[in-house]
C-alpha cells in the first residue's frame, strides 16, 4: 500500500492513518499561516481544473487538501514549489 502524504502527516502528529483535519487544525499543528495553507490549497483546486484529475474519484477539494498535506511534508516536490509560503 502506498502511504499518502495525509498518513504520513498523521503519523508525525500522532492521529489515525486516515484523519481528516481542517485547515485551520493544519496550521496550528505545523506553525504555518493560516492564510498561507489557504493559499496553497486555492493553488490545489486550480491545479485540478486545469490538469484534470489522474485518480478516480477525486473532488477539488480533495486535490486541494493533497497538495496541502503534500506541501506541509519535508521533501515533497510540492513543498519545494511552495516554500515561499511556508517560511
Amino acid at each position: 500500500m502506498v502511504e499518502t502524504y495525509k498518513n504520513k502527516f498523521n503519523k508525525k502528529y500522532g492521529f489515525p492513518k486516515d484523519k481528516s483535519h481542517s485547515l485551520k487544525e493544519i496550521a496550528k499543528l505545523t506553525g504555518y499561516k493560516l492564510s498561507n495553507i489557504q493559499k496553497i490549497f486555492q493553488k490545489g483546486k486550480g491545479a485540478f481544473f486545469s490538469a484534470g484529475p489522474s485518480r478516480p474519484n477525486m473532488t477539488p477539494s480533495s486535490w486541494a487538501y493533497g497538495r496541502v498535506y503534500a506541501s506541509v511534508s519535508k521533501g515533497s516536490k510540492s513543498a519545494k514549489i511552495d516554500k515561499d509560503l511556508l517560511n
